[in-house]
């Protein structure tokens, strides 16, 4: 298996890094994209594994699609809600917005079709969603478990006004109706249970419906969308700030200033929260015209936190949390041991075999200092965030062994070659 073992980096000059468009976000203006009226220009847009995969799903459903992954743009003809094939096979490949998205999508337009997925996609959860859609009137039948990848799945048309979605196991179910919402003849009324109804990302869709015009009323936890057609002609796609995180996150460890060009302090992004952690951990962050930068302390705090709402960074904090001074807490994440992998047990088996004393409970972990931390062969168990994540935590003292750097590419598919660049900044 190919590995990558990453050096330590020494100096103390601020260093610069530049990421990708954000992939929650260039997912999102797809799909609003492809259910608009006439052509949108995505600028900015991530081109990764689950972006691809969003594209090639959306080609294979007959849309006509322009990109340029060198320009960084996709144009889509926008289809004002039909789906061009009514009859079609796709493969959302180990995209979960991909997956949760264009079910919604494909059960409110209506037609016959056939979804696939990778395994570990298979092993993710849809079943709150899948039987909501067969509340509403889609047939689906699971080919291998029941609500899991793959399904066939039968619309002849939605025939509620109201639906029920728990956000629990993913806010992506919330978003994937409220974005399809538009099409269905008489609009439709979501209302939204659990403990992430106010979450982040249902605020990222919140605010791209109305950059794409789409008019909507929010009652509690009710989402009105009626009806309607909307256009779009461009939509700029903002720096993924969960990728930023990992350079801040280095900043952190080094006790030096790194600066990510073009991310905004004020995103829309709810893993900008980290930011507000690293500042408790003793951190200074500030914006200028060039980007965000953040400055490391000469020793770190330990934190407790919630990260509920930005768990993709829970993984970043607790490979960084054993060179702080005091233990660290995680807590609210036991829904990120049903994502790519179960990524409470790889910080814990990970952290372990770093020497390093941590705590595991359902919902979170405690991780102790340790002045001690010795490099180690990262299980990356396919997660491209556990890669990442102790990657970064490895250049505090070099000689860490990250097994299958490629995993990155899901989001991030130049991550290594954007930490190389680190050392070329001070080589």
């Amino acid at each position: 298996m190919e590995t990558y073992t990453v050096r330590k980096l020494d100096g103390h000059t601020p260093l610069t890094a530049e990421v990708p468009g954000s992939k929650s976000i260039t997912n999102r203006a797809l799909l609003l994209a492809a259910l608009s009226d006439g052509e949108c220009t995505v600028r900015g847009a991530l081109f990764s594994d689950d972006s691809r995969a969003f594209l090639s799903c959306l080609a294979d459903l007959g849309f006509d699609l322009r990109i340029d992954e060198e320009a960084k743009t996709v144009r889509v003809c926008g289809t004002g809600g039909a789906v061009p094939r009514k009859n079609a096979e796709i493969n959302v490949r180990s995209a979960g917005t991909a997956a949760r998205f264009l079910t919604v999508m494909l059960a409110f337009a209506g037609g016959d079709y056939l979804l696939r997925s990778s395994e570990q996609m298979e092993r993710r959860p849809m079943e709150p969603l899948l039987c909501e859609l067969s509340r509403a009137g889609a047939t689906i039948e699971c080919i291998k478990q029941a609500g899991h990848f793959p399904f066939r799945l039968c619309s002849r048309g939605i025939g509620v006004r109201k639906m029920t979605i728990d956000t629990d196991a993913s806010s992506q179910f919330a978003s994937a109706i409220l974005m399809s919402a538009p099409v269905l003849p008489h609009g439709l009324t979501l209302h939204l249970t659990g403990g992430r109804k106010e979450g982040s990302y249902i605020g990222i869709t919140a605010k791209m419906l109305s950059q794409f015009g789409i008019k909507y009323t929010k009652s509690g936890a009710d989402y009105f969308v009626p009806a309607q057609r909307y256009a779009l002609r461009e939509f700029e796609v903002e720096p993924d700030f969960s990728a930023a995180d990992y350079f801040f996150a280095a900043a952190a460890l080094l006790g030096r200033k790194v600066t990510v060009r073009g991310v905004r302090q004020d995103s829309v992004q709810g893993d900008s929260r980290f930011l507000d952690v690293l500042e408790d951990m003793g951190c200074i962050a500030e914006e200028s015209a060039e980007g965000v930068s953040v400055t490391g302390p000469q020793r770190l705090r330990g934190v407790r936190v919630n990260m509920n709402d930005f768990s993709d960074q829970a993984l970043t904090l607790a490979a960084i949390a054993p060179y702080a001074q005091t233990p660290t807490v995680i807590e609210g994440i036991g829904h990120i041991r049903g994502q790519e992998c179960d990524r409470i047990r790889a910080m814990c088996v990970n952290l372990a075999a770093q020497g390093v004393r941590v705590e595991e409970r359902a919902d979170g972990v405690t991780v102790y200092p340790c002045p001690a931390i010795r490099p180690a062969h990262i299980q990356t168990f396919g997660d491209h965030r556990v890669a990442m994540s102790f990657a970064v935590a490895g250049l505090k003292r070099g000689g860490t062994v990250i097994e299958d750097p490629a995993c990155t590419k899901k989001t991030f598919e130049n991550f290594f070659t954007v930490l190389d660049g680190l050392y070329r900044g001070i080589e």
